[in-house]
């Protein structure tokens, strides 16, 4: 049977979250946390800037914004729901790479415990890994429908307890492509009683797999039901808030706490949580699913004019993301990573035009990956492209 204190390194069981300054007062002559008292070291300051007070430290647990991304959540839960999200399911962090970071060093006790990820996916988690001395073990994504092999997975899980993460990509980087969620349940409820370790969804482009508000993909809501199952997710994509760097970490209750205890005491800004607070009201909701509908709908012609052309083959990948990747072809018909990458240089060095080469990726041969842009951003990529790729092939 799962027990999150057999997972946790015993050393971050033992730890105390450190106490800050604003833990125990936030008002009055505050001289207690070595902060200018003078201010900013701004020669202009606008009133936003005044009002955010940046010479003093941010606020460490940000509840209110947690609250209103529980309050967003829940409103649109997964259809295997039943508990709701409450600000006590969540700890941030500096995008969701500090999270991905942060449960390794939890987790996984470097130079003995591994990781286990479903290729094509995701490059960070084998970084995090090698820099903690965490083996990765890899479980191919089922082909053409880059879907989680359940019974390999589970079977690897199964035979070797060293493992204690496994992490997924849905909708997955680079294959733009919604794991179901069927299958993820079915996955938390076979290795329950056979596995201890933590089945960890990174969620970066959920938003854009429902786009009409239609019954929510997100398992985020699920982190109440199944206590081995952990949900990442971030401002960057759906958002537009990638230079604020915030990433979400959903899970329960028991697990939250530890990893608050072991995340920097201000991790967040003031500036970034002005911003997402903004972004995650309900003004900023409406623009964010106005923008998602606009690329969703630019997705869908951009992928059909591209298929259209002489050199390039299928949609390797979903509709359920910001990108598409799709298959370069060389002049027999046969994909290629030798035209891809020569596409991919020649549009980036000399046509302005910066799209990304994926064709070194496990079953992604002559891919590359391309991200929405606006209407006339797409515009000009299908013009060049379709030049540049028969220059190419001629």
């Amino acid at each position: 049977m799962f027990n999150l204190k057999k997972v946790i390194r015993p050393n971050i069981l033992t730890l105390e979250p450190y106490r800050c300054a604003r833990d125990d007062f936030k008002t009055g002559i505050l001289l207690d946390a070595n902060e200018n008292t003078h201010g900013p070291a701004l020669a202009e300051i606008s009133a936003t800037e005044k009002t955010l007070e940046l010479n003093r430290y941010p606020d460490p647990h940000q509840l209110e914004l947690k609250q209103q991304i529980v309050n967003f959540r829940n409103s649109s839960p997964n259809k295997y729901s039943t508990i709701p999200l409450s600000v006590d399911n969540l700890c941030l962090g500096v995008g969701s790479d500090e999270s991905i970071d942060m449960l390794l060093r939890c987790c996984c006790t470097p130079g003995k415990d591994k990781l286990l990820t479903c290729p094509p996916t995701y490059g960070m988690y084998a970084i995090c890994a090698t820099v903690n001395d965490v083996e990765t073990v890899k479980v191919p994504l089922t082909i053409p429908d880059f879907q989680i092999d359940i019974e390999a997975v589970a079977a690897k899980l199964e035979s070797d307890s060293s493992i204690k993460l496994v992490y997924l990509t849905s909708p997955g980087n680079p294959t733009g492509k919604l794991i179901n969620v069927d299958d993820i349940a079915e996955l938390l409820k076979r290795v329950t009683y056979s596995w201890n370790g933590l089945v960890v969804v990174d969620e970066a482009y959920i938003d854009f797999t429902a786009p009409n508000g239609e019954h929510s993909q997100s398992v985020s809501t699920l982190v109440n039901q199944y206590p081995n199952l952990v949900v990442l997710q971030t401002l960057s994509k759906s958002f537009g808030l990638a230079g604020i760097r915030l990433g979400i970490t959903y899970c329960s209750t028991e697990l939250s706490k530890i990893l608050n205890s072991m995340k920097y005491p201000y991790n967040i800004s003031s500036l970034t949580s002005d911003i997402a607070l903004k972004a995650t009201s309900h003004s900023g909701l409406e623009v964010m699913h106005k923008y998602v509908q606009s690329i969703v709908e630019q997705r869908d012609a951009l992928l059909k004019q591209l298929l259209n052309l002489k050199y390039v083959g299928k949609n390797i990948g979903g509709l359920d993301a910001n990108f598409i990747l799709v298959e370069i072809l060389d002049k027999n018909g046969s994909p290629s990573n030798e035209v891809a990458l020569k596409l991919y240089n020649t549009l980036a060095v000399d046509n302005a035009v910066v799209v990304r080469f994926r064709g070194k990726e496990l079953n992604c041969i002559g891919a590359l990956r391309i991200s929405v842009g606006t209407e006339e951003e797409n515009k000009e990529l299908l013009s060049k492209f379709e030049k540049v790729l028969n220059e190419i092939n001629s």
